[in-house]
């Protein structure tokens, strides 16, 4: 049962720290700002809930997985509150949102670039 337990803990810090780390490399590849709020709201998110979730199963129930718990709540109201709040007072100063069309077009591109290079690398 301690070994479960163990894999447990250790599966929900890594995927915690998994997401955390990919919402860290979205905010600096991601080209705009509302796709950059979107991996800043998953790292928070998701990221924090899973490590939050690995810490109160290691500890089991006492004190300290109650003070967990309430920073899981304040997290999980807050987190996508602010990141909402952000986007719309962005938008609502005139930040332009993105073409879907223009995104469409950019993402058909980058992968005809990619299948040329792949075909290319084929070659040789």
């Amino acid at each position: 049962m301690e070994g479960l337990r163990d894999i447990l803990v250790w599966a929900c810090l890594v995927g915690g720290g998994l997401f955390s780390l990919i919402g860290g490399i979205g905010l600096l590849r991601m080209p705009d700002f509302y796709t950059r709020t979107h991996a800043a709201s998953l790292t928070d998110t998701m990221g924090a809930t899973l490590i939050l979730l690995g810490l109160a199963i290691h500890n089991g129930i006492d004190l300290i997985t109650v003070k967990l718990a309430i920073i899981f709540v304040f997290l999980f109201l807050t987190s996508p509150t602010a990141a909402h709040a952000l986007v719309k007072a962005a938008y609502s100063k005139g930040l332009e949102a993105p073409d879907v069309q223009e995104a469409t077009g950019a993402a058909a591109a980058i992968r005809n670039e990619a299948l040329e290079a792949a075909r290319r690398g084929e070659g040789t």
